[in-house]
């Protein structure tokens, strides 16, 4: 198993998600994941940097920590040939620590390009299956060409190939989604602890590594902790049925106005007990993940990662899958 720190790039500037991720090497982490956003889920978070550019920059500090987009969506803001190059130039950069997580997208950062954000999730589906063939189809290397019915590649050719191309993690959120993880992509990425979608990456082939994040807040008491939940990060209560189809932050701050502090503590591992960190991760664990993401929606992120130190890592690293029933 891996443990990751999760860098919440709708909460901190570029300079500070540089330095979380050097301490996040420091502590021990394994890999540190960048979400790649245009918008902040809310407008109180108050930030939103280009993630490739801090992953560049964290790649140039850090010689040891894996890096991965947590997840990107290249089929609207982003063109997968973009994509196809910036991941290879990142691997080259990073000595082969990069990983390339892709998903289907929000509405929240692929509209403003103004090309629209597909209603249907199966168009969306279709739309990141072409992306994952032309990604795949660039780093084989030589001049492509793809005619899809949403995608088109004229020509194309990424000059700068790693030797060891970066590891592809599926976003999924059901078992059309895991099934193309298994398919075109290396391994597997989820938001939640459902051992469905591990068993449908596996019917389906897959045999990569299986990504999720766990929510936790850590804060000196459990109230505090669950406070900054509330006020910053209550968008992640929302379920991605909301969470990819709202527009703007001032429409999630509207769709989460009656969540309760009883509703955070519910979903995240709150305060300075590990236990519930613990038993939060085993729930992962069980479920079949093998690379865990901390996704910390506490307000300090020095404490959370000391207090990962001090009183997680040797008990996260331990655990190991409980038996059914």
């Amino acid at each position: 198993m891996q443990i990751g720190y999760k860098l919440a790039a709708e909460a901190f500037g570029p300079g500070e998600l540089v330095r979380q991720a050097v301490l996040a090497e420091r502590a021990g982490f394994d890999f540190v994941e960048i979400s790649d956003h245009y918008h902040p889920w809310l407008d109180n978070q108050g930030h939103s940097p280009f993630a490739w550019t801090v992953l560049g920059s964290i790649a140039a500090r850090t010689e040891r920590i894996g890096l991965a987009t947590g997840v990107t969506c290249p089929t609207v803001r982003y063109h997968p040939a973009i994509i196809a190059q910036a991941a290879a130039t990142l691997a080259l950069l990073s000595d082969g620590r990069f990983t390339l997580g892709l998903g289907s997208g929000e509405r929240l950062n692929e509209h403003v390009v103004g090309r629209g954000f597909p209603d249907a999730v199966s168009t969306r589906q279709d739309m990141l299956r072409e992306a994952l063939e032309i990604i795949r189809l660039l780093w084989s290397g030589g001049y492509q060409s793809y005619e899809g019915k949403y995608l088109h590649l004229s020509d194309a050719r990424v000059f700068d190939l790693p030797d060891s191309l970066p590891l592809l993690a599926v976003a999924a959120g059901g078992r059309d989604a895991a099934a193309l993880a298994a398919e075109l992509g290396d391994g597997l990425f989820a938001t939640e602890d459902r051992p469905e979608l591990v068993r449908h990456y596996r019917e389906a082939g897959g045999t990569g590594p299986r990504y999720a994040e766990v929510p936790v807040a850590w804060a000196p008491d459990e109230e505090s902790a669950a406070q900054a939940v509330l006020e910053t990060s209550r968008w992640a209560l929302t379920g991605w049925k909301v969470m990819s189809e709202l527009p703007n932050p001032v429409n999630f701050d509207a769709a989460t106005s009656t969540v309760r502090l009883e509703d955070v503590k519910e979903k995240f591992a709150c305060g300075p007990d590990a236990a519930p960190y613990v038993d939060a991760v085993q729930s992962y664990v069980d479920a079949g993940f093998d690379r865990l993401v901390m996704q910390n929606a506490g307000p300090d992120p020095d404490g959370f990662i000391d207090f990962y130190t001090r009183e997680l890592d040797t008990r996260l690293r331990a655990l190991k899958p409980r038996q059914a029933g």
